[in-house]
């Protein structure tokens, strides 16, 4: 048998070995955009039969995982000269323009890396990512939705899908989305999160409640997580709940002006007048600080207004504060976060068997965290 025969036989081997090996190594990234993407790569496609080819796209994998950016993108268009078909060159070099933040270059890639590979999953996801951070939302949920229709398990795509649904308005769309979400990964604070948001944006207090706790339940650390549910709770009358809640929204950003605003009115409609003056008056200062100078002059009007009323009369607890008086609590709802960056391809390890460094295909993350990356 001759030496190129055995070496395509090798070859074969290992595409077989990567595609049954990177499948299970996905990661949602970080819910913002970061410069340099840090997720990973699925195998879904052969590299390709051309040897030139695989060798050069094996050079662009290691020199990429190397950050050694310059060097991995020769590489790829060097593959791409043997193989004008191989869309796994094609997302690599999305992602390299996407580490650089040259979405137009980067939007040319993928758009490429689907059209050789209708079936290429990560390719449309990708393609929504870079579309989704131009702005453009319709053509982003196409793209998304084309990711889930070939993978419909695809976390990331659905986490971004819900956040530019949300961002169009279509909630009900959105809270499937992340319903789904959860569904398929029960540890994403953050979809909880922006489930828990987009329930609140509906109207559906209670289960926004309970979605709060659970992404609370994940990340305890989420000052604005509190400060949300604490105004649900004061909705709902669990004023008790509501107070200590908000507390420890301010625990964790004892700069959090609405928070402060919004345990002072709470604590003013149980009575609490002392109290509500003094965490009204932090109210205004971080206002002040912030340059929220309306709100500061809202909140000046207030307190005038609870000056007279306690001259007039003691306050009772049943006394609250009317919309003619002041706004009500705030709901404080963040605005959606940017989207996640594309999925990449993770370093090696020592031993043949975890081929993660080479991808058999390619694949490129709101804190309304910006709702993976």
């Amino acid at each position: 048998m001759s030496e190129k025969s055995l070496f395509s036989q090798w070859l074969h081997l290992f595409c077989q070995v990567t595609l049954s090996g990177c499948s299970t190594y996905f990661l949602l990234a970080a819910p913002t955009i970061t410069n340099f993407p840090v997720s990973k790569l699925l195998a879904e496609t052969a590299i390709s039969q051309n040897l030139e080819a695989a060798s050069f796209f094996q050079q662009g994998v290691m020199r990429y995982n190397r950050k050694d950016l310059q060097g991995a993108e020769y590489a790829f268009r060097q593959a791409l000269q043997y193989d004008p078909n191989l869309g796994a060159a094609r997302n690599y070099l999305g992602n390299i323009f996407i580490g650089q933040n040259r979405l137009d270059l980067a939007l040319q890639e993928y758009a490429e890396a689907v059209k050789v590979n209708p079936n290429f999953s990560e390719g449309y996801y990708n393609l929504g990512s870079v579309l989704q951070r131009q702005g453009e939302k319709d053509a982003a949920i196409t793209a998304y939705r084309q990711s889930l229709a070939i993978n419909p398990t695809r976390v990331a795509a659905l986490y971004n899908l819900g956040l530019v649904l949300y961002e169009q308005g279509q909630l009900e769309e959105a809270i499937a989305a992340y319903q789904k979400a959860v569904s398929l990964d029960n540890s994403n604070a953050n979809a909880y999160f922006n489930l828990a948001i987009a329930l609140q944006q509906q109207g559906q207090i209670q289960p926004a409640i309970a979605t709060y706790r659970q992404a609370l339940h994940l990340d305890p650390k989420n000052a604005t997580a509190y400060n949300n549910m604490a105004n649900l709770l004061a909705i709902q009358g669990q004023a008790a709940e509501a107070i200590s809640v908000y507390q420890q929204a301010i625990r964790l950003n004892p700069k959090n002006a609405s928070a402060y605003y919004n345990l002072g009115v709470t604590l003013y409609n149980q009575g609490e007048i002392k109290k509500a003056s003094g965490v009204l008056k932090r109210a205004h200062k971080e206002y002040r600080q912030q340059g929220n100078i309306e709100q500061a002059e809202k909140i000046e009007q207030l307190m005038q207004q609870i000056a007279q009323k306690s001259e007039q009369q003691q306050p009772q607890a049943s006394q609250t504060v009317t919309p003619s008086q002041t706004p009500q609590p705030t709901s404080n709802v963040v605005q959606p976060p940017l989207p996640q960056t594309p999925n990449q391809p993770e370093t090696s390890t020592e031993t043949p068997a975890d081929p993660r460094n080479v991808p058999a295909s390619v694949e490129p993350e709101s804190t309304l965290t910006s709702p993976g990356q």
